[in-house]
């Protein structure tokens, strides 16, 4: 189907206008508003719209669930039980991509933030201002409407690629063991009209819109059905896509905050293919252009830690392993590296664009502990522990708030924040995790 065949409502949506026949003085409706339309297509799919006045879901403050248009989460983390481990199941739309020759093709999506607080609520996702930052920067993305009310994004990704990962070999010090990767090609990679920032038609309002899974086959992050995250299968067939439901299961990544894990998040985007290839994301180039690494509180993005070197292998203090190199040396990459983060979404400062400060620790990995907030990466780097990680774009530290030590990396990783649960949820299961 060629895009000049599709007839946009953008003139029509996010706009009411109060309207009468001159005739019979009869009142003109009022056009259909951005969350209606996307809302009537999740019924339209299959699935159950979100009701914000009525939602199916309601969440305790042990559960802190972030996203209030969730189907289900399994908070089970053992994989000798759930070999997917933790998952989340979202409600997915259908919208088209446009190709490089003017064609379009289906696609299917999540939608996680709105930088607009009322379609934030109508929707059921979490409200980040912040991202209407991206606006005029050239890593954003428009949109139009098509005539059933679909959204037409300006770029495609290419999910059909074989994701691979070599890692790097030890430095000259034997520090750095695994990461940087000697080769990393991720499973799937976004044109150069792709990103996830999309501006919707006709407004000022940015939505966080990862595509799931077109034709060319479907993203990393939703799991094979018997959990083993290596085997690729590139189609619709899988049942955690189910289409005719419009819902999608994904797999979660833990991470911790102010000194509690369980942070749980998934990755969906990134601008750099190594951490689209550790992290199971889609390859996007065009995220290099948002505003701006380095800097926060300005921009559309929020710094975050991972670290190079971790620990990579649990000492008996209950905090696991650590670090890119855990992660890139992972014979099944089922591990991830578990970073750091400064806030959470209940804090409107949140974006779902996080900038990569990473940190090398100078010390034997015997000595290594588990980075669990930023309060302690600040501590470690004054005292030498860590450092800015040698690879890091900026020799100096930029504007950010959290820490005047980190130094930032230039990659950028579109991480949505999905619920940061209390120790006794762990092992429960909340709604339908399940297609």
């Amino acid at each position: 189907m060629k895009l000049s065949k599709l007839i946009f409502l953008s003139s029509l949506v996010l706009f009411t206008v109060s309207c009468n026949d001159d005739d019979d003085n009869i009142p003109i409706p009022d056009p259909p508003t951005a969350a209606e339309l996307l809302l009537s297509s999740i019924e339209t799919d299959g699935g159950t719209p979100y009701d914000a006045d009525n939602p199916a879901l309601t969440f305790t403050d042990d559960q802190n669930v972030f996203i209030p248009s969730v189907l289900g989460i399994d908070f089970r983390v053992d994989r000798d039980v759930v070999p997917a481990g933790p998952t989340v199941r979202l409600p997915l739309f259908q919208g088209w991509e446009t190709l490089s020759n003017g064609d379009v093709r289906e696609g299917y999506y999540i939608i996680t933030e709105a930088s607009d607080r009322e379609l934030a609520r109508e929707l059921g996702v979490i409200f980040a201002p912040r991202m209407a930052n991206a606006i005029g920067s050239g890593g954003e993305q428009n949109s139009t409407w098509s005539e059933d009310g679909r959204l037409v994004f300006e770029g495609s990704v290419d999910f059909s690629l074989k994701r691979s990962l070599v890692a790097g070999d030890a430095s000259d010090d034997g520090l750095l063991v695994g990461f940087p990767p000697a080769e990393a090609n991720s499973g799937a990679v976004a044109d150069a009209n792709w990103s996830s920032y999309v501006v919707l038609p006709g407004s000022e309002i940015i939505i966080n819109a990862q595509l799931m899974a077109n034709s060319t086959g479907i993203h990393d992050r939703i799991p094979h059905p018997d959990g083993n995250s290596l085997a690729q299968e590139d189609d619709l067939n899988n049942p955690n896509i189910a289409t005719d439901q419009a819902s999608v299961v994904l797999q979660l990544l833990d991470g911790w905050h102010e000194n509690r894990p369980y942070y749980f998040h998934i990755v969906t985007d990134t601008s750099d293919p190594a951490p689209a290839t550790i992290e199971l994301g889609v390859f996007a180039p065009k995220l290099n252009n948002l505003p701006a690494f380095g800097e926060f509180p300005g921009g559309s993005m929020l710094p975050f830690s991972p670290t190079a070197n971790g620990r990579t292998s649990d000492n008996g203090d209950g905090f696991g392993v650590q670090g890119l190199n855990t992660a890139s040396v992972s014979n099944r990459q089922v591990q991830d590296p578990t970073n750091t983060f400064p806030i959470d979404p209940s804090d409107e400062r949140y974006s779902p664009m996080w900038d990569a400060h990473i940190t090398e620790f100078t010390v034997p990995e015997s000595e290594r502990p588990i980075l669990r907030s930023f309060g302690q990466i600040n501590n470690l780097l004054e005292q030498g522990i860590l450092i800015p990680f040698r690879g890091n774009a900026n020799a100096n530290p930029l504007d950010n708030a959290f820490s005047d030590l980190l130094t930032a990396t230039g990659a950028i990783i579109n991480c949505p924040v999905v619920t940061q649960p209390a120790d006794n949820v762990i092992g429960t299961q909340l709604g339908e995790p399940r297609n």
